[in-house]
């Protein structure tokens, strides 16, 4: 295999997600993020109970479109390039980046080729989460070729969008 396709989707929690965990999770991530000091392990602990709990959550269009529409992207990515897609997510769903990431490597491609529909500047996930998560990657499999291929041009953006509204008018 010549060069596959990780897709790096963002993710949502499930709508039947118990309200009160979700609460939970959210507000441990809060904390654990704008910890001064170390955070007692028994936090960081349940955050990662929480953090797996929401992650494996069973999902359908039902409960969690977001997670339908992506695999239709990745369906349809898959279908426009020709090439094999892995779907990942950075938070809320499974698989992981790190997850995907890892499926990818022993995939046997040349190339590992990252995109995000994550398509301005500024964003955490794209920005940050990303490539941190295609640096751990790289640590693991050093001899992967990984490619992110982001940022995009704000012009390729803007005549996408206007493709789209040139539809309606």
């Amino acid at each position: 295999m010549r060069s596959l396709i990780l897709l790096a989707m963002h993710g949502a929690p499930p709508l039947d997600y118990p309200k009160q965990e979700l609460a939970e999770f959210l507000g441990l991530r809060a904390r654990i993020a704008h910890a001064f000091g170390a955070e007692p392990a028994a936090l960081v602990h349940r955050y990662q109970e929480l953090e797996e709990r929401i992650r494996r959550w069973p999902r359908s269009a039902r409960n969690d479109p977001f997670f339908a529409g992506s695999q239709e992207l990745a369906v349809q990515l898959r279908r426009a390039s020709g090439r094999k897609v892995i779907l990942g997510f950075n938070e809320f769903c499974s698989p992981s980046l790190d997850e995907a990431l890892d499926q990818a490597a022993g995939q046997g491609a040349e190339k590992i080729i990252v995109v995000t529909p994550m398509m301005t500047r500024g964003g955490e996930h794209s920005e940050q989460d990303i490539p941190e998560a295609l640096d751990r990657a790289r640590k693991r499999h050093p001899h992967e070729k990984i490619i992110y291929v982001w940022p995009f041009r704000a012009q390729n953006i803007a005549e996408f969008l206007n493709s789209q509204i040139l539809k309606h008018i």
